[in-house]
Parts: C-alpha cells; sequence; structure tokens
C-alpha cells in the first residue's frame, strides 16, 4: 500500500475539517492551518482532544496537528484550501512562498472565479466541486449531515488529479474525475444560488424549502437566470435536468441548512457576492437580466449590513 500524503488544511472549517478529518482518520498526518495571531477555540479544541468526526454512518476522534503559521504548509504534499470566498487573497498570497514543487493544492472553495485568484498569487490549484453538508458546530468537531463527495479536475494536470483522487478515494471520499471541471463549477454555482440565499433569509433548511411550492418556484427562477448567464459564459445545461439534480441535493440533505445562513446566524459576512452576486454581475456584464438573483443578493447584503450595525451598537453600548 503506498503511503499516505502530508496533508495541510488552510482553512478547516466544516468542509476543510471534514475532508481534512477523512484523510487522517484513514491514517494521513493532518494539519489543520488557522488563522495567524492567536488560536480559536476550534484549532485549540482539536490539539487538545483530535477532531471528532460526527457522520451519518459514524461518530470518531481523530488525531490531527494543529498551527497557526504558514510555513508549515512547507512540508505538505497535499493542501486543502477551504478559506471563506472574502479571505481567499490575502491567504492564497500568505501560503504562496512556502507551496513546494511536489506539493498539490486542491482548492475546495465555492464560486467560479477563486481559482484564477491562486493563480494570481502563483499557485495553480486543482479544482475541487464540493457537494457536502458539513458544518462546526462545537469548537473541535464537525457535524456531517449529508453527501461528502468530489468532482476534480484540471486543464492540464491528469496525472496529478488521479493521484489526488485514489487519496481521496483510499480515505472513503468519492471522486469523481471531470475533464470539464471549469462546468461543473458552474453547476455547481447555479445549485447554490438556488437554495442559499433563501436558507440564509428564512432559516430554513434545504428540504423545507425545497418542499414549498413557492420557495421552489424561487429556487427555479434563480436556476432560469444562472443558466442563462452560464450559456454566455460558454456552458450549457439543460434546465430541466439542472433543477431536478438541484431537488436531489436538498432531498440528499434534507434537514441541513445553508452555508450562508450558518454565517448570518453567527453573525459572519457571507459568501454571497460569489453566489447570486456573482450571477447578477455576470448578467449585467452580458446584458441578462437577473432580477430574481439580483433582489437575493441585496437582501442577504442588507441582512449582513443591519447585523453589522447591530454589533456596533451592541459594543457601543457595554
Amino acid at each position: 500500500m503506498a503511503s499516505w500524503p502530508r496533508v495541510v488544511v488552510v482553512g478547516p472549517g466544516g468542509v476543510g475539517a471534514y475532508f481534512g478529518g477523512m484523510l487522517a482518520r484513514a491514517g494521513a498526518p493532518v494539519t489543520m492551518l488557522g488563522r495567524p495571531g492567536g488560536q480559536s477555540a476550534h484549532l485549540v479544541a482539536m490539539a487538545r482532544h483530535g477532531l471528532r468526526l460526527e457522520t451519518l454512518s459514524f461518530d470518531e476522534r481523530v488525531p490531527v496537528e494543529t498551527a497557526t503559521c504558514a510555513d508549515v504548509v512547507a512540508t505538505a504534499d497535499l493542501v486543502l484550501f477551504s478559506v471563506k470566498t472574502l479571505d481567499t487573497d490575502e491567504a492564497a498570497r500568505t501560503i504562496a512562498p512556502h507551496v513546494s514543487d511536489r506539493a498539490a493544492v486542491v482548492d475546495l472553495q465555492n464560486g467560479v472565479d477563486n481559482p484564477d485568484r491562486l493563480r494570481d498569487a502563483g499557485i495553480d490549484p486543482i479544482v475541487a466541486v464540493v457537494y457536502v453538508a458539513a458544518t462546526v458546530e462545537t469548537p473541535g468537531e464537525v457535524r456531517h449531515r449529508g453527501r461528502g463527495d468530489l468532482v476534480l479536475g484540471h486543464r492540464s494536470r491528469a496525472s496529478e488529479v488521479a493521484r489526488v483522487a485514489a487519496w481521496f478515494a483510499r480515505a472513503g471520499v468519492p471522486c469523481r474525475i471531470s475533464q470539464n471541471v471549469e462546468r461543473e463549477q458552474w453547476f455547481k454555482l447555479i445549485l447554490n444560488s438556488m437554495t442559499n440565499a433563501v436558507s440564509a433569509l428564512t432559516g430554513a433548511s434545504y428540504g423545507n424549502l425545497a418542499v414549498f411550492e413557492p420557495t421552489w418556484q424561487v429556487a427555479r427562477d434563480v436556476a432560469r437566470e444562472g443558466i442563462a448567464v452560464a450559456r454566455a459564459a460558454g456552458h450549457d445545461f439543460d434546465q430541466e435536468t439542472l433543477i431536478a439534480q438541484g431537488l436531489e441535493v436538498c432531498r440528499a440533505v434534507g434537514a441541513a441548512t445553508s452555508s450562508t445562513q450558518q454565517d448570518i446566524a453567527r453573525g459572519r459576512l457571507t459568501e454571497i457576492d460569489a453566489l447570486n452576486g456573482f450571477l447578477a454581475r455576470h448578467g449585467s456584464q452580458l446584458a441578462i437580466e437577473t432580477p430574481i438573483n439580483r433582489v437575493l443578493w441585496a437582501l442577504v447584503k442588507l441582512r449582513e449590513q443591519q447585523d453589522e450595525q447591530h454589533h456596533h451598537k451592541r459594543t457601543a453600548d457595554a
């Protein structure tokens, strides 16, 4: 049996910690890299007790290392890049000087343009399109509520993609290799945009928003607009097929809520600019009307603004 790669997870939130944790559970040496300047409660808990993986099929603690200094990336054979979109540029610039020639960097983020932002920082990543419902609800613990598979691809490095896919498969993570991963990214972008904002604004789970016909009609309208933008960008989709697959995803993750909803609930900035906001901006550039995406983007941005104002007021009154 081939040896395991040394793994560093850059941004060990729900997605990064889940996939890094699955590799650690299988035997890979994994380091969770947090933000510089002090350890978070999540990092402290993992350092003390390991990472708890509470999944649909098992509940275990797995040993992981933790770090806050980016030079640990120099030891990695496999880097999982899973920071929030808002942190992409800074995190990429921080780790870029430490990424060795032997290391494969896998971009696990939402959004279509993040791989280009990594390339601008000098990192040419393997792109991963992620399908998992996994959250950090308690420091040091990841709760898995559905799926947990990846679609991997790169424009030219087929052998490296195959090697990384094999590592994940050995760790129990289903992987599919795509010859057109950019199209897969657009597909996932539209699926996310169909549900994330509605979940964030209402607190509804994926399952509930899909079975309530008025909100599922909103999701259908988002898909229609998103497909028009994607088509203009060179990626064609069949509308009814995509919507049916969106419904299948919602049923598969059931009671889970979107990452956007979780950010709102915790008073954090969301990735809405990379979802409905992205479709609205690109639609405008391509002279395609996207009124539903623009409204959802605007409402989530207003919610963020209101939450920030309330936070400042509470701080001032304290």
